[in-house]
């Protein structure tokens, strides 16, 4: 097994802050997106619409999974909670892949205002995915499609490899479910490879998920049952995750555990929407939010003149 590089790992984990911050600011900014000055109510956005609780974990998967394939031009992100919309936002404004569709959404200070203002807008971006997303062929919330939809595109393409990020609540479906199944009915060197992880957080919208409440051992036998091999990671220890990608494990099955609402304040980090709920004129969750958004150093990570810097 090949080992992961300081230089790498460091390099991913900036960019999960880089899109975190990038989230945040789409979630709650309509004005003072870099922080240049104090916060202000003014800054805040009227109406809040949005999901956090599953956004660190996308941005978790998106960055690890983007660092191990970036040299393979038939790889492919499908993800399954589309209410984290932000988070696949800005890993696909950061990459550039947002500006190819809308000119307006240049990788800079321009850019950055641009997606932040217009997240939840009138007349702008949506709050979960939709066919304005490249690549995105559904409107958000519709769970339970990502790991068949996955397995359709591997069909017959024997060079594709496709991830696809499952939420815990969404393998509570029965479509989800009923889609470990495909491995066995398209297992063929005629088809393409697929690595389903699954993001157990624990928590769907106001409850514990069935799989929070199973044991490690039950789960992982379920999923061996379908003819996979479960491997469990700690989501945040990017080593791991990269020692992982790089297992020769029999039919992947990666289980990533990340808190729900991770990265937000802590008072409020089993959030699964909008974890303020009126900075808009409560001082104190103000302070809150102009706290949460510092802790990402996000000077450090962007520079207006010279771009993002986490390479």
């Amino acid at each position: 097994m090949s080992t992961v590089g300081i230089a790498e790992i460091d390099s991913i984990k900036k960019r999960i802050r880089i899109c975190d911050y990038l989230v945040v600011a789409q979630l709650y900014l309509q004005d003072n997106f870099l922080l240049e000055r104090e916060l202000t109510h003014d800054d805040i956005k009227a109406r809040l619409l949005g999901h956090w609780g599953t956004c660190h974990g996308i941005n978790v998967a998106y960055a690890n999974l983007k660092d191990y394939y970036k040299n393979n031009e038939h790889f492919s992100f499908i993800l399954g909670p589309g209410h984290g919309f932000p988070a696949l936002q800005a890993n696909l404004f950061i990459d550039g892949e947002l500006e190819k569709v809308d000119s307006e959404a240049t990788v800079n200070v321009e850019g950055i205002k641009y997606i932040c203002k217009n997240f939840s807008w009138p007349d702008g971006f949506p709050s979960h995915a939709s066919p304005y997303t490249p690549g995105v062929i559904t409107e958000g919330g519709e769970l339970g499609y990502a790991l068949a939809n996955a397995y359709g595109v591997a069909l017959g393409h024997p060079e594709k490899t496709i991830a696809v990020l499952i939420g815990d609540g969404e393998l509570e479906t029965a479509t989800a479910l009923g889609s470990f199944n495909l491995r066995n009915l398209l297992a063929s060197d005629k088809n393409g490879k697929i690595i389903p992880i699954l993001h157990l957080n624990g928590y769907k919208i106001s409850a514990p998920t069935i799989y929070a409440r199973k044991s490690e051992r039950e789960l992982n036998e379920m999923i061996r049952g379908f003819g996979f091999t479960p491997i469990v990671l700690n989501g945040d220890d990017v080593d791991e995750f990269q020692q992982a990608l790089r297992s020769e494990a029999p039919s992947p099955f990666y289980i990533m555990r990340t808190k729900k609402g991770a990265g937000g304040p802590n008072s409020y980090h089993m959030a699964h929407q909008i974890p303020l709920k009126d900075p808009k004129t409560n001082d104190d969750e103000l302070k809150t939010l102009e706290a949460w958004l510092k802790s990402y150093n996000f000077s450090e990570l962007f520079d207006p003149e010279k771009g993002f810097k986490y390479d």
